[in-house]
């Protein structure tokens, strides 16, 4: 006899977490998977030949970790610091190895659960990025969220740009 398959809610998440922050008047958001820590805007070392997007490399416990201006990177003019930009640390698998790089973002917002069936395709035009760097687009009560393809955005020749970055600052 067949008994019917019984699919544990629990096991099949309806929502996944994403960390919300701004990057000029934008809401954009990143998978919470890939946030290793937020921290405080400073104390950043420039590296000579870089490109304008790449600030440069900050001493995090020991570790240099390149930092990238994500407003640069996604076409507006560089960021001036604020009191509330801050370096969002991001890790990601590169060559089977973790790469950590820091994001200057213009604030922080939220941890938010983001439904699936929220999520609409990246729209073909009109929002204001190279739509290959939208993952999707969360709808809430305020309006569009912009889930960023952080792999997009950070593409492996950037990646290998900052690899090169934190090898002359070493």
């Amino acid at each position: 006899m067949n008994l019917p398959q019984v699919i544990n809610s629990e096991s099949t998440p309806t929502s996944v977490q994403h960390l919300s922050f701004r990057v000029r008047k934008a809401r954009y958001a990143l998978p919470i998977e890939l946030v290793r820590e937020i921290i405080e805007y400073g104390q950043i070392t420039t590296v000579p030949m870089m490109p304008a997007c790449i600030h440069g490399v900050i001493n995090l416990r020991g570790n240099v970790v390149p930092v990238l201006d994500l407003a640069a990177r996604l076409g507006a003019e560089l960021t001036q610091p604020s009191k509330r930009t801050c370096i969002i640390i991001i890790e990601l698998e590169l060559n089977e190895q973790q790469q950590r790089i820091g994001l200057v973002v213009d604030a922080v917002d939220a941890v938010l659960d983001i439904e699936a069936a929220d999520v609409e395709t990246a729209p073909t035009f009109g929002a204001g990025i190279r739509t290959d760097f939208i993952a999707g687009m969360a709808r809430d009560e305020r309006g569009f969220t912009i889930m960023l393809d952080v792999r997009r955005v950070l593409s492996l020749e950037d990646i290998l740009e900052l690899n090169r970055a934190v090898a002359r600052a070493n």
